[in-house]
């Protein structure tokens, strides 16, 4: 079952100047960078829900959502059951495992779950 939108995925050219911006211009925090792949962590003022900025042209998207769920192995499956379609098998992240499947409409929903353990945040 979907639980909760776990962080939305933005590909920008320039990650330090667009943590900046969403910042300054949007108020979220920064809250935790990855130096190993470049990405940063930023929190909603009311909301446990990040923005993930990156500029890894291997993730899909320009903008994706990303759903929190509790097995993504065992969500798969049972997403697959009802008629979706998988499109990323399920792959290791550095909290756990993320997928992408796509449901009977065409929508593409990404998967992950926090098996490792939520990410530490590092940023003051």
């Amino acid at each position: 079952m979907l639980k909760k939108i776990d962080c939305v995925m933005i590909r920008v050219n320039d990650v330090p100047a667009a943590m900046n911006f969403y910042s300054d211009v949007f108020g979220l925090k920064p809250v935790w960078r990855d130096e190993q792949t470049g990405q940063v962590g930023l929190l909603f003022q009311d909301s446990d829900v990040e923005i993930v900025l990156h500029n890894d042209a291997n993730i899909p998207g320009q903008v994706e959502v990303h759903y929190l769920v509790d097995d993504v192995v065992a969500a798969v499956q049972k997403y697959t059951e009802q008629g979706c379609t998988i499109l990323t098998e399920p792959f290791n992240i550095r909290i756990g495992k993320c997928a992408v499947i796509q449901d009977p409409f065409g929508i593409r929903l990404c998967i992950l779950d926090m098996s490792k353990g939520a990410f530490e945040y590092n940023l003051p």
